[in-house]
């Protein structure tokens, strides 16, 4: 199941109900993609009012559910070991120009080269220890097309692994001169100024996913917002856990600042990277934590 399904399932209510058989029925449609007449056709309503509501639930239109469930088929499927073109049309795509003007913009890299652990993909990646080393070690790993990811971690053996794992097959590069200019966008963050809101990101994202990092990136330094807030800003009002799943996926630290989403009382809630390094981000750009957050 998409994430957005998994959402939907925590909360009842009519309209959720009816964003859940919607999600479902596009879910069981495994050839291209329904319109929304045969969609309204299958939970009983108008084409326009099952949009309207689908859209005020999960914040995306049927459509981008379509595609995102698509690509999640793609994606199982390459990772089972199929190849892509049994792959593509498993998962509902008539043509490989379906397929690839679908996932381009989420893989980050073309599907083959996903599917096959970034293989072709050339990935260039920099390594720095933080000041004052209470964040430890910090990777900014590029494509041609933008960062893909920056994480944090004790040690650069840990960081280089993580990299190799989830790029396995790709030309990966260390260049620190070459990276220098983002490196140091991140270090100006780190001091608490503005720096990595503006990079150019390449990541993999579903929509929902993409919505959440969008909005992420609007978030001043020296600000927070509750996960409740984030969902309401999206008109999810019930997508406080999703958005929370949403900051856990993230692989890009600092340039989508996770690190400014807490819990509704102001405590810090998980982070992917540890939460004494999102303790210790926030107060460098000025945020208030309560006494007693956790650390």
């Amino acid at each position: 199941m998409v994430i957005m399904d998994r959402m939907v399932s925590e909360n009842f209510s009519p309209a959720v109900d009816l964003a859940r058989r919607v999600c479902l029925a596009i879910e069981a449609f495994d050839e291209g993609t329904p319109t929304l007449a045969e969609l309204g056709a299958d939970v009983g309503l108008s084409p326009s009012h099952m949009q309207r509501t689908f859209k005020k639930i999960l914040g995306i239109s049927p459509r981008e559910f379509a595609e995102a469930t698509r690509l999640e088929r793609f994606k199982l499927a390459v990772r089972a070991g199929g190849n892509v073109a049994d792959a593509l049309y498993e998962a509902g795509f008539g043509s490989s120009r379906g397929l690839y003007e679908t996932a381009k913009p989420r893989l980050g890299m073309t599907p083959a080269s996903y599917g096959k652990g970034g293989k072709g993909a050339v990935i260039t990646y920099a390594l720095e220890k933080c000041d004052l080393g209470n964040l430890g070690y910090l990777l900014l790993a590029a494509t041609g097309h933008g960062v893909c990811k920056i994480a944090f971690a004790d040690t650069e053996a840990e960081l280089t692994g993580d990299l190799a794992r989830e790029f396995p097959r790709a030309d990966r590069r260390r260049d620190d001169r070459a990276l220098a200019e983002l490196v140091a966008a991140l270090g100006r963050q780190l001091q608490g100024g503005a720096g990595a809101g503006g990079l150019p990101l390449d990541i993999r994202a579903t929509a929902f996913q993409a919505r959440v990092w969008n909005h992420l990136r609007m978030i001043p330094a020296g600000e927070t917002r509750s996960y409740g807030e984030v969902a309401r800003a999206l008109d999810l009002p019930a997508g406080a856990r999703a958005v929370a799943r949403a900051c856990a996926a993230n692989p890009a630290a600092l340039a989508v600042p996770c690190h400014r989403v807490v819990g509704s009382d102001g405590r810090l809630r998980g982070y992917r990277w540890g939460l004494r390094r999102k303790r210790e981000l926030l107060a460098r750009e000025g945020a208030q934590i309560p006494k007693g957050a956790d650390p």
